[in-house]
């Protein structure tokens, strides 16, 4: 199976790294947010990844065309033959393919530029390349085939924004400092989906979370995996800090290899 990756957007709410590169490129533990993303889709079997470019794309195929060199423990170049030995490790068991998916497409655009490389699937996976989680996987790819539908989301139910508090006239009775949130499901990625959901797609213009997963709902195609554990997007230099603090301090839920 095949997990798609859209990594093409310009990373506007986090422009103090995006300027530089795109946001997947962003680090965390000096690895890119992309690197841990497949790291979770690894741990579960899926090593094939078609990753869907954009904005400031050379990045990324630079990244990985130097994946060997800059990961290796040793490498010998041999400059009487030309050839080039990579020592203890270098590389991951991946296989990487990089689309061009333009610059100013939006999401569901970019999904239907990948169509040839997922046509003849009977699913694939896709996902966001700047939020992590501890989703499992294979258990929302089970759940797919089971419900026998042409797409399925992770649900979740994101933590309260700000802090609560509750009065008893001019007194306050409870303050809770950022609540788990009122119970409302949101998209948090992880999808499983039919190539066939494409069709519903109907150009660059076309932003994946609006018309063609709102017509999947009307036509009962759309279920949800709901996911209670870990899930953190990073759309700001605090989130980024924030994952950045899990890693360091060997606390990261996501790192489930």
């Amino acid at each position: 199976m095949k997990a798609v990756i859209l990594a093409g957007g310009r990373g506007t709410r986090i422009s103090e790294e995006s300027h530089l590169r795109p946001k997947p490129m962003v680090e965390i533990g000096e690895k890119p947010i992309l690197w841990h993303i497949m790291k979770i889709y690894a741990a579960h079997g899926i090593t094939d990844f078609i990753i869907c470019l954009g904005y400031r794309g050379y990045v990324i195929k630079e990244y990985f065309a130097n994946y060997r060199l800059h990961a290796a423990h040793a490498v010998t170049f041999d400059h009487r033959t030309g050839s080039v030995d990579y020592e203890q490790g270098g590389g991951e068991p991946w296989r990487v393919t990089l689309v061009e998916t333009g610059l100013e497409t939006q999401t569901g655009g970019r999904l239907r530029r990948i169509l040839p490389w997922v046509a003849q699937d009977e699913c694939f996976c896709m996902t966001y390349g700047d939020g992590l989680a501890n989703v499992d996987i294979s258990a929302s790819i089970a759940h797919h085939k089971a419900q026998g539908l042409l797409a399925t989301v992770t649900t979740v139910a994101p933590a309260g924004r700000f802090g609560v508090i509750k009065t008893d006239g001019a007194l306050v009775s409870d303050f809770s400092e950022k609540p788990a949130g009122d119970g409302t499901l949101i998209n948090g990625g992880f999808f499983v989906l039919s190539p066939k959901v494409l069709d519903r797609i109907t150009g660059d213009d076309s932003v994946w979370e609006r018309e063609p997963l709102q017509s999947l709902a009307d036509d009962r195609q759309l279920s949800a995996f709901n996911h209670t554990g870990f899930w953190q997007p990073m759309d700001t230099l605090r989130e980024r800090d924030l994952l950045a603090g899990l890693w360091e301090n060997g606390q990261a839920p996501w790192k489930i290899w």
